[in-house]
């Protein structure tokens, strides 16, 4: 794939537009373009037929100056280890975004959980736990779900670690069962969290969400909650659906209740009953005043963001939009609530389920419901007042806030920018973090 399609390379020329805007010292942006730690693991997997399959997995550790490393575990045959590096940098500024005490990571295996068994998959979850089980910890860096992982994935990667550590750690993973540990609210936190910046958007925009229309791109976790909360929470027409098989639309709109049931039955939105096939492609492209990708990286192009309709694009999924596009829809006054913003509220309920976790307690939803709404709405007015200040894109704005936080702690720390590291360097040591000198130490 080309620079414009590698979601590494979109994430590093993001930060390095949001760099020129800061002025950030060279050698705090050159820190920041690259993973802190990163570790590539094989996974032999029994599988049902009595062979051994080799699988590959992912854990990066992005960056860790503002707390433990906190990000997604996804399955999915496509993966490659610069997806991770570039989710794992988003993951970054998102927990900064919304003002966690956390940092960003993300994990990932090569493999196509649609083609395998229960079983299967069971072994390689707990496969893979027992390949990072080092690399990772309540105050390391926490796995949670992603695309294709859910919480019953979750469920055995905490059982074998905690077979491992011979003690109960519930900390070590978010995204839980109920039963198992998890926080109320987890399940659609993503979907809820993009509502809430949807709702600021259409204030500051002064737009009637009740009559509105929006399709949606994607119909997993997140595709699917916002399809039932976008039409709760504002009564707003949802139109058009799509999952990695096709896309259907109606003109007098889809309930959720029906969709996700037929979806239950048949694997698939597409034939579902009184509605028109469509394309994805030709989703993106509808008459509809919001649109809100929910799949994966790099789906608005330069090829195609010229077409969009959309007065709003929610960005549900992480990347879904290039650079290029992103120029495309800015001149065609599309406002673009940007994913690490929009999607960040996935990432607050798992810290919610941290804080639960770390003192033995259970709160109630409307608890979560309350801290959610006042989070991912603080997050989305200081965003906004900078995009408003600045006058730059939203992204961009997003990107100011988060980059310059992250920066603050790395220099607060006196790993770059400070006397104590160029003196380190004069002397012919290069500066290390304590938790990098403890690496060294423990293989020499």
């Amino acid at each position: 794939m080309d620079n414009m399609e590698n979601p590494y390379q979109i994430a590093k020329a993001q930060l390095d537009d949001a760099a020129k805007h800061l002025n950030l010292d060279e050698d705090v942006h050159t820190f920041l373009r690259e993973p802190m730690a990163e570790l590539t693991v094989r996974i032999p997997v029994r599988m049902d037929d009595g062979s051994v399959r080799i699988f590959t997995g992912f854990r990066v550790q992005y960056n860790w100056a503002r707390g433990p490393c906190k990000g997604g575990l996804r399955f999915h045959p496509d993966e490659t280890i610069d997806t991770v590096r570039a989710l794992a940098a988003w993951m970054t500024w998102k927990t900064a975004i919304v003002d966690l005490p956390l940092g960003g990571g993300k994990g990932g295996v090569i493999c196509n959980p649609k083609q395998m068994s229960e079983g299967e998959l069971e072994r390689l979850s707990r496969g893979y736990m027992r390949r990072v089980a080092n690399f990772i910890g309540p105050q390391t860096d926490v796995p949670a779900p992603d695309v294709y992982t859910n919480p019953q994935v979750m469920a055995w990667m905490m059982d074998e670690y905690e077979a491992m550590a011979g003690r109960h750690v519930p900390g070590i993973i978010t995204g839980k069962p109920l039963d198992l540990g998890g926080s109320a609210g987890r399940l659609d936190a993503t979907a809820r969290g993009g509502m809430l910046t949807l709702r600021e958007t259409a204030a500051t925009l002064e737009m009637d969400l009740r009559s509105c229309t929006a399709a949606i791109q994607g119909y997993g976790n997140a595709g699917s909650f916002a399809h039932i909360l976008i039409a709760e929470l504002f009564g707003t027409t949802v139109v058009a659906v799509s999952d990695s098989r096709g896309a259907i639309y109606s003109a007098k709109g889809l309930d959720p209740t029906e969709v996700a049931e037929h979806k239950r039955r048949t694997g698939s939105v597409v034939g579902f009953p009184n509605s028109k096939s469509i394309s994805n492609a030709d989703l993106l492209e509808l008459d509809a005043d919001i649109l809100v990708p929910s799949a994966l990286e790099n789906v608005l192009t330069a090829d195609n963001a010229g077409k969009v309709r959309a007065r709003v694009i929610v960005e549900l999924a992480n990347g879904p939009t290039t650079p290029d596009a992103d120029r495309i829809l800015l001149e065609n006054d599309v406002f673009v609530i940007p994913d690490f913003l929009c999607n960040a509220g996935g990432v607050t309920v798992s810290y919610f389920e941290q804080v639960q976790n770390a003192s033995n307690d259970r709160w109630e939803l409307e608890d979560v419901h309350r801290r959610l709404n006042e989070v991912m709405t603080e997050a989305f007015r200081s965003v906004y007042e900078t995009y408003r200040d600045r006058q730059v894109t939203m992204r961009t704005a997003a990107y100011l806030v988060a980059v310059e936080r992250v920066a603050e702690a790395c220099r607060k720390r006196g790993w770059i920018g400070s006397r104590t590291a160029a003196g380190d360097k004069a002397k012919g040591r290069e500066a290390q973090t304590p938790r990098q000198a403890a690496r060294t130490a423990s293989t020499t």
